[in-house]
């Protein structure tokens, strides 16, 4: 990123800052507050404007916050939730099989790592904290649309760019959709092979209070570990983890059936 890039970053960090604290405002406002140029401010406040973080007052035409700054922050609490309802199964399975654990949540077109605990065996994988990874190609993809309704699942992948990452990626939405419906019977989702050669990645969906997938549950191994048996252990291993964690996220199997999104 070019220093003139970092430098409207943090501009407009400034300007939403600015907002926060004083209310409504006009750009002559802004720009004495901020030392800044009224057309500097003019063109981040339309920035923000078009990406629906401010809007303008019509009668005043001050700028004030809307509530999407409200929903990032709700988003980024329901995280650490499930970073802590999650972290206490994860590091068991982590323990248990000292295989690579992952916690995941849908991020518009993509999932996005928020928990992760590598494996004992040295296993490098592509995953990080805050790394996006595609729908199609991974096993908690997967799981995050099998509990949406068709329509909705249809309409996500129809803004996603197929990649064949591998030999065994599916390259098209009506390829996933297909088994979607198979991968909510079974109760987990798999990865086999299609995101990493010699790869293979199990997960299972994590359900908050109100029956919505949360969050998927992931274990990544080699395929050469990947016996019949070990993968049978390890889908029974993960759903219990599942439904631990969503106990502690308030979520009641027996009271409230499972809800398509």
């Amino acid at each position: 990123m070019s220093t003139e890039s970092v430098a409207s970053v943090g501009k407009t960090f400034a300007i939403l800052d600015a907002i926060g604290q004083c209310g409504p405002v006009g750009i002559s406002a802004l720009a004495q507050r901020l030392d800044m140029s009224k057309t500097t401010v003019h063109r981040l406040l339309q920035t923000l404007r078009g990406l629906g973080y401010v809007e303008q007052e019509s009668d005043t035409e001050r700028y004030r916050l809307t509530i999407r700054l409200f929903q990032l922050g709700a988003q980024a609490l329901e995280h650490v939730d499930l970073v802590r309802e999650a972290d206490k199964e994860m590091r068991q399975i982590a323990q248990q099989t000292r295989e690579t654990v992952h916690l995941g949540a849908f991020d518009e077109d993509s999932i996005i790592y928020i928990h992760k605990i590598d494996a004992d065996y040295g296993l490098r994988m592509q995953s990080r904290i805050g790394r996006r990874n595609p729908l199609y190609s991974t096993a908690i993809g997967k799981v995050l649309l099998a509990w949406r309704s068709p329509e909705e699942a249809r309409e996500i992948l129809s803004r996603v760019e197929f990649r064949k990452l591998t030999a065994r990626t599916l390259t098209s939405a009506e390829a996933v959709l297909s088994i979607l419906p198979s991968v909510r019977r079974q109760g987990y989702g798999e990865d086999d092979e299609e995101q990493e050669e010699g790869l293979r990645c199990l997960a299972v969906p994590i359900f908050d209070r109100l029956g919505f997938v949360a969050a998927g549950l992931s274990i990544s191994f080699p395929s050469i570990r990947c016996s019949a048996d070990t993968r049978t252990h390890y889908i029974e291993m993960l759903k219990h983890a599942g439904a631990a964690a969503s106990a502690r996220l308030g979520y009641r199997a027996e009271q409230a059936p499972t809800r398509i999104q």
